[in-house]
């Protein structure tokens, strides 16, 4: 689980003390971050980027955004051309509007650059923060690695793409806890202020008895093969389409909504079963991935969510989440509650909305200037991505399948070498169309 992604502040000092350690003793915790001691606005946190796609850039900038003095020194992706796209992007002088400067904060000349499977490794010791943001079947040993260096950590949804990735992040996850590590992960509904008072407000409904989850719409974009490429590289470029990858769009994308149920609910689904296929994404440079799933997860009261993510042009379009409960419901998408006779119970005001991509970040940063230890996102992260894992097990075998005996099935659908003249996990036919998997014929436990 290694790689990088293909998706899309000012520091006056040098590093940051580590000046909090006590001779003879490590307070709670074993050796942190240097990040950690930041101790005064004279101080630079310190910031590496592995993964320089689309997401990667936005979350440098907006990592760069916050009040804090946070500079940006190193970047690692496995293509110089995604590290030179979003170096140009984010010193681009249009990013330094409204008095974010955010050029001035980038500080990542040719030798800080690192290119190839490895550059993570050669990124990560030179910062105090981490920011994970390659393609998601990498991030299992790119967390691994930056809770070694003990390094607080962003890192982007989901957080593995099979059983034994999620396992690595949860192993890693308890490490992270043991030495107060700050982990965010990038499901921003628990940063929206809509969903937050949502949630405090939960219990207007009563028991929550169902729910449902959507993310329908017409999909994402399509990076063909062009002739020089190798196997490998060609499905790093085109990785949405590898579930090896990606996990499929029912973990890279719906996973927001199976997570805002996970979330409300306050545990994760005992079993699922659903269906899906491949309607009308069936092209060679569509890989192995279904354009549709639907997903009935059960949780240990009995209660249920349906679940639903299409990629289809033309069809209608949603992205929400609703709660049945024994007196009302919520409303994600109008950020209400309201009884079963319509009466509304709460109206969260629209002004009030804040961007959480955003506040992701400033709450992070916040708390890391201050030494503070106040985010562990890493462990709900990956059981809401086995939670989605989940639910593509069940809609490519079309059995019933339970969390516990996937979570520990071992599925591992990495590649057994990362390197670009290797083979990757799935081989295209002689007819150049990757083996999809087939309902009541596909495997798993």
């Amino acid at each position: 689980m290694k790689g990088f992604n293909d998706s899309k502040g000012t520091s006056r000092r040098d590093f940051v003390r580590q000046s909090g350690l006590l001779a003879g003793g490590i307070m709670a915790a074993p050796l942190m971050s240097n990040a950690n001691y930041y101790s005064g606005a004279d101080d630079t946190i310190k910031v590496a980027l592995i993964g320089c796609g689309g997401r990667g850039t936005g979350a440098a900038m907006q990592a760069l955004s916050t009040t804090q003095n946070v500079k940006l020194v190193a970047m690692a992706d496995a293509f110089r051309d995604r590290i030179d796209g979003c170096y140009k992007a984010i010193t681009n002088e249009e990013n330094s509007e409204k008095g974010k400067n955010i050029k001035s904060k980038v500080d990542v000349p040719e030798e800080r650059k690192f290119v190839g499977f490895d550059a993570y490794l050669k990124a990560i010791p030179l910062a105090d923060v981490v920011i994970l943001s390659t393609p998601p079947g990498f991030r299992p040993i790119h967390f691994e690695e930056a809770v070694k260096q003990n390094k607080h950590i962003f890192m982007e949804k989901p957080v593995a793409t099979d059983p034994a990735g999620v396992q690595r992040v949860l192993a890693a996850a308890a490490e992270a806890k043991k030495k107060k590590l700050n982990v965010v992960v990038g499901l921003q509904r628990h940063y929206q202020n809509s969903y937050r008072e949502l949630f405090k407000r939960k219990d207007l409904i009563g028991d929550i008895t169902s729910a449902q989850a959507w993310w329908n719409n017409d999909g994402v974009w399509v990076n063909k093969r062009k002739p020089e490429q190798t196997e490998m590289e060609y499905q790093m470029r085109n990785w949405y389409y590898f579930v090896w990858l990606c996990g499929d769009h029912i973990t890279e994308q719906h996973i927001h909504n199976i997570d805002v149920i996970n979330w409300f609910k306050g545990g994760y689904p005992v079993k699922a079963q659903g269906m899906g296929g491949r309607e009308v994404r069936k092209g060679k440079d569509h890989g192995e991935i279904f354009d549709h799933h639907f997903v009935e997860f059960e949780y240990a009261d009995g209660s249920i969510l349906n679940s639903q993510c299409r990629h289809i042009k033309g069809t209608s379009a949603r992205v929400d989440e609703q709660f049945m409960g024994t007196k009302g419901r919520i409303h994600c998408g109008k950020a209400n509650i309201v009884d079963h006779k319509g009466k509304v119970l709460y109206q969260f005001d629209k002004k009030g909305e804040n961007n959480p991509y955003q506040s992701e970040h400033d709450e992070l940063f916040a708390a890391i200037a201050k030494g503070e230890y106040k985010f562990a996102d890493a462990e709900n992260g990956a059981m809401s991505s086995m939670t989605s894992i989940l639910g593509r097990m069940a809609t490519y075998s079309g059995q019933v399948i339970p969390m516990e005996k996937a979570l520990n099935s071992g599925i591992n659908l990495q590649p057994a070498v990362y390197d670009f003249a290797a083979a990757p996990p799935v081989l295209p036919g002689p007819d150049g169309f990757y083996k999809v998997a087939v309902p009541g014929v596909t495997k798993y436990v």
